[in-house]
């Protein structure tokens, strides 16, 4: 049947649920946002269900609906969605979507996966994070074999997985938390705003950094599950050797106090954004990631697009994008001999650190956000198709 006669006649309605869409920053969530504003450019009309904040971090692209949600004990910056009261499900179904998209694995997407069955349309999810990993590092490590069944009933029977590479959906196969072959959503680069030319010494005058002084940048959440104890055991390494460098740290979260004592020389310039993030990234030396965390390493890319060379933990994240002696450096995840080493290399031959970062500028032209998200539409559609025939 030709998709044509299959699909609807009316633009395609989309109920997209979030975890978090805009109330705290991070990448998974500005995907989602670019997703967003995409489909509506498409033509497409879109539903946003998520737990929102009287202070969000940004504006929304979309219609955002806000669904019950509570703060999260010890981490009160993120709320966990509960499930979706009557109100709600008589909304979802006056909407009328042609298909659901679930984004995290929370109480709120249960219930929308069990109502897009009922309704008869597809249901798909995408992952974002190394949720079953996050524990780990509050001492919560033995309730992850709970957490991965939790997944695994979660993710199954559902008609597309999205994951951010190949490799990543492998990963998830291997542990068992997915069965099917999942569809890859990747991420891309905006590169009109992250590019070598933001770089400038005379902001990094400012900041009381010399022309000749290397300087490690460290981008993202200070939170725990972001690696920085291996970022402060790094750079002390670094200075016992004798290493001369900077450390300079773009970011907020709640382990910045304890962070800022491991590393009492570092330069912490908080929460960036804009032009004023673009710069950061693109005058500084190198880029430090020790996350194993993350799914797609979005920082990596921006440091790429930004001409820098990328340090990061060997993990699936950061495998897809950092190509080892050529873009950057991939370092065993907890080897601090190793992040030195790498970090060391670059401080010394800063004609190396050029080098590699022109590869990994190269390497991030390919990644254009409008090829991406065409690509789930166009998932969606094949699914929507599907179930009219």
């Amino acid at each position: 049947m030709p998709e044509a006669a299959a699909l609807p006649d009316r633009p395609l309605r989309v109920a997209l649920f979030s975890g978090n869409y805009n109330y705290v920053r991070d990448g998974a969530n500005q995907a989602l946002n670019r997703l967003v504003a995409y489909l509506e450019a498409q033509g497409c009309v879109v539903r946003v269900y998520s737990p929102t904040s009287d202070t969000p971090a940004f504006e929304p692209a979309g219609t955002l609906v806000s669904i019950p949600s509570f703060a999260i004990p010890g981490r009160g910056e993120y709320r966990l969605a509960l499930g979706l009261p009557d109100r709600l499900k008589r909304e979802i179904r006056d909407f009328a979507p042609d298909i659901i998209h679930l984004s995290a694995p929370d109480p709120a997407a249960h219930a929308a996966k069990k109502l897009g069955r009922d309704l008869g349309v597809p249901v798909v999810a995408s992952i974002h994070t190394r949720f079953e990993t996050y524990f780990e590092y509050y001492g919560l490590g033995f309730i992850r074999p709970g957490i991965e069944a939790l997944l695994k009933r979660f993710y199954a029977g559902l008609d597309s997985i999205f994951v951010t590479t190949a490799g990543f959906g492998e990963t998830m196969r291997e542990a068992g938390i997915i069965s099917a072959e999942p569809a890859v959503w990747s991420r891309g680069v905006d590169k009109q705003r992250f590019h070598p030319g933001r770089r400038s010494l005379e902001w990094r005058w400012s900041l009381g950094i010399a022309d000749d002084e290397p300087v490690i940048g460290f981008v993202g959440r200070l939170v725990l599950e972001k690696g920085l104890d291996m970022v402060a055991a790094a750079v002390a390494e670094l200075k016992a050797r004798g290493v001369r460098h900077r450390l300079l740290v773009v970011g907020e979260g709640p382990a910045r106090d304890g962070f800022a004592r491991d590393v009492p020389d570092a330069i912490f310039l908080g929460f960036q954004d804009g032009i004023n993030l673009a710069r950061a990234y693109a005058s500084v030396d190198m880029l430090l990631n020790p996350s194993i965390t993350e799914t797609f390493g979005n920082i990596n890319l921006e440091a790429m697009a930004s001409g820098i060379p990328v340090v990061a933990a060997r993990a699936g994240g950061n495998e897809c994008l950092v190509a080892d002696g050529v873009t950057g450096a991939l370092v065993g995840p907890r080897d601090v001999a190793g992040y030195a080493d790498a970090l060391g290399r670059y401080c010394a031959d800063p004609a190396l650190a050029r080098a590699h970062g022109k590869a990994g500028l190269t390497a991030a032209q390919a990644y254009d956000w409008d090829a991406i998200n065409a690509a789930v539409l166009t998932r969606y559609r094949e699914l929507i198709a599907d179930k009219h025939k």
